[in-house]
């Protein structure tokens, strides 16, 4: 049986947060993310990255309440957000990352759903990893041949 519909991108992540204003303004100020939605009264701060959305749940709001305890050091709600940037140098993007005083993770290559390209890890103020993803080079995608 065919599957009756075809998957484009992805259209948000959600991640649990302690403290929201202070992952809002991380995930803005450092990471260029704008304002998308509020919705308070659930808990619920909806921000725009490119073509995506990160929300952020308040773990005390309406529906952070429902997802159990908060993320911790050892327990986290996801492995990693990886989020494609054009115009990937990683020497700019670390200077700009340990100007906030982000902590930065490991570099390299990785694929991902463009192919293979470089990324690096970073963590926001509640430890969830973070992987900015540089362009693909060419030809390294699965199939491309």
């Amino acid at each position: 049986m065919s599957i009756p519909f075809r998957l484009r991108q992805l259209d948000h992540v959600v991640l649990r947060a302690r403290d929201v204003a202070r992952m809002r303004r991380f995930y803005c100020d450092v990471l260029g993310c704008t304002n998308e939605l509020d919705q308070p009264d659930l808990g619920l701060y909806q921000l725009r990255a490119g073509s995506s959305l990160i929300d952020l749940v308040d773990v005390d709001g309406k529906l952070g309440r429902q997802g159990g305890a908060a993320p911790g050091a050892d327990a986290h709600n996801v492995d990693h957000v990886c989020l494609s940037v054009d115009g990937y140098d990683e020497a700019a993007i670390i200077a700009h990352l340990d100007s906030h005083g982000v902590r930065v993770g490991e570099t390299g290559l990785r694929y991902g759903a463009e192919g293979q390209g470089p990324s690096l890890y970073l963590f926001d103020p509640e430890g969830n990893r973070i992987e900015l993803k540089g362009p693909p080079i060419p030809g390294s995608r699965a199939g491309d041949t």
